[in-house]
């Protein structure tokens, strides 16, 4: 699988602010580095989620190796690399490891464990894929395109800012990843909001570049709603209009976009918003006022 950016969407609103969507494959060892950044709306493929025969294949054929074989000093960073000679026998050994974590993890699975237990052997040698969508990036480019950051993250990150300076965004009003051309045309704006946004969620076992299932996208979208995953709904959303923006210039994580999750009423706690409707139209308050949402 190896390292891999690019850019699925990247819109400027006519408040000129700029929304993006990035699809990447990094290391999965850096991956809790990479979720501490808040302004980020992201899905990311789950060990849950993907079948333990598939991820035992993907981490023999092509495992990650760490890049830069740093020497042991005090401190986060290794200044020094070791040399060659060492770095090929660290090779050697890490595929040992690796093969480790396969055999143990085959033990499990043929003892009748889940993949979300079972799966969690191979981590360390995953690559890993997320969508990442947002409107502020510098600090994560300045903490993580740094030689203070770990080099597996500080790749990835240096790869990132070198597409998004290289990239034009496209003056839109609503900012929609994985749409394909003449699908507005052919579906309608509301259709094809809920089929990104299930073409989002499904980063966790779909290839994008195959082919498109609206009936299964759009039952995935519903699916999510029912189910009160509402992160993916992220990734989509509307630029503010100028009386928006002067109210407020922000909306949940992104400035100058309101998230298509956030005009969903009761998101920040759907579940419980539904059970509270149920409750009033059991009651036969037919003609209540909107619960308030929790903000956030």
């Amino acid at each position: 699988m190896a390292y891999s950016c690019k850019i699925i969407a990247d819109s400027i609103a006519p408040t000129d602010v700029r929304l993006t969507t990035f699809e990447i494959t990094f290391p999965r060892m850096v991956l809790a580095e990479f979720n501490t950044h808040r302004m980020f709306s992201r899905n990311s493929a789950s060990s849950r989620a993907i079948p333990v025969d598939k991820q035992i294949a993907r981490v023999l054929e092509d495992p990650f190796i760490p890049i830069y074989w740093g020497k042991n000093q005090k401190g986060m960073q290794a200044d020094e690399e070791l040399s060659e000679e060492v770095q090929k026998e660290l090779v050697v050994d890490w595929l040992k490891a690796r093969d480790s974590a396969v055999h143990h993890t085959e033990i499990f699975r043929n003892k009748g464990v889940h993949k979300q237990i079972t799966n969690r052997f191979l981590e360390t040698f995953m690559w890993h894929t997320v969508i990442v969508t947002a409107t502020d990036w510098s600090n994560f480019f300045n903490l993580r395109n740094s030689p203070k950051a770990q080099p597996e993250i500080q790749y990835i990150a240096n790869e990132m800012q070198k597409t998004y300076l290289n990239s034009w965004p496209s003056l839109n009003a609503w900012h929609l990843p994985y749409a394909q051309p003449g699908e507005l045309e052919e579906h309608g704006l509301e259709m094809l909001i809920k089929l990104c946004v299930a073409r989002c969620a499904r980063v966790s076992y779909l290839t994008h570049d195959g082919k498109r299932d609206v009936l299964a996208d759009l039952n995935l979208y519903n699916s999510l709603l029912d189910s009160g995953h509402m992160s993916p709904m992220e990734h989509v959303a509307r630029s503010m209009t100028l009386v928006e923006a002067k109210l407020s210039s922000s909306c949940l994580n992104f400035k100058g976009w309101i998230q298509h999750r956030a005009e969903i009423s009761g998101e920040a706690d759907i579940m419980s918003y539904r059970r509270k409707e149920q409750q009033m139209a059991d009651a036969g308050w037919e003609n209540y006022p909107e619960i308030p949402q929790k903000g956030g």
